[in-house]
């Protein structure tokens, strides 16, 4: 027992944790306002819009996949994954992670017909119909891929993203651009940041239980 807690403590001893923020260089295009169904209609106040660009404070752009690309070994899954969910007519999250062979589900949140249809390059590709509320699928990847889409067919606008790795190491950045990976073993990575629109950069970096600042500038293309 002593062994095994020693063990324990000296794994999480070692184990580094990174965090930062992206930011977005330029000016986006306006969103353009998404034309819902009368029935979709009805479940939104206020108008709804793509999420091409999510910027908040200081310039913190939302929805970059931010991940170990190279320098992680294969590593089993920690915890349970995100559940991917349809409610009031949009993909909840917008972008998300996953560890390839690791099951997730996929929700349906409202009382009308949606259908899960990834289009992957590397993966499988499935259609699933979910015609009932609250009703629940599963799905797996098996393969690593940034990024996977997941769209519905019924509801054309409705759109997700899949960052799908061999590791756990990965985060998606929040409404203002931040994001951590805890648990990062001792070793020399390249951590890469990918948005779905601006483009993706990728730093090199050493951890050896400590803490890193990380941090990515993405720009607005030229148009």
């Amino acid at each position: 027992m002593v062994i095994v807690a020693l063990a324990g403590s000296f794994r999480a001893a070692s184990a580094s944790e990174i965090s930062g923020k992206v930011k977005l260089k330029g000016t986006p295009k306006p969103e353009v306002p998404i034309q819902l169904d009368a029935t979709c209609g009805k479940m939104h106040t206020t108008p709804v819009t793509t999420r091409h660009y999510v910027v908040g404070q200081d310039n913190g752009l939302a929805n970059v996949f931010v991940y170990v690309k190279s320098g992680a070994q294969k590593t089993p899954p920690a915890g349970e994954p995100v559940t991917l969910d349809q409610v009031t007519c949009m993909y909840e999250p917008y972008v998300f992670g996953v560890v390839a062979g690791q099951k997730f589900k996929v929700k349906n949140s409202d009382p009308l017909l949606h259908n899960i249809h990834p289009t992957p390059k590397n993966n499988k590709e499935t259609n699933l119909a979910q015609p009932v509320k609250g009703q629940v699928n599963e799905i797996l990847f098996d393969k690593p891929e940034v990024m996977v889409r997941i769209k519905c067919d019924v509801h054309p606008w409705m759109f997700a993203y899949a960052g799908v790795q061999e590791h756990p190491y990965f985060a998606v950045t929040d409404k203002d651009g931040n994001f951590k990976i805890p648990n990062l073993p001792k070793g020399k990575y390249t951590i890469e940041a990918y948005h779905m629109k601006a483009g993706a950069k990728t730093q090199d970096i050493s951890v050896d239980g400590d803490k890193k600042d990380l941090n990515f500038e993405l720009e607005v293309p030229a148009q």
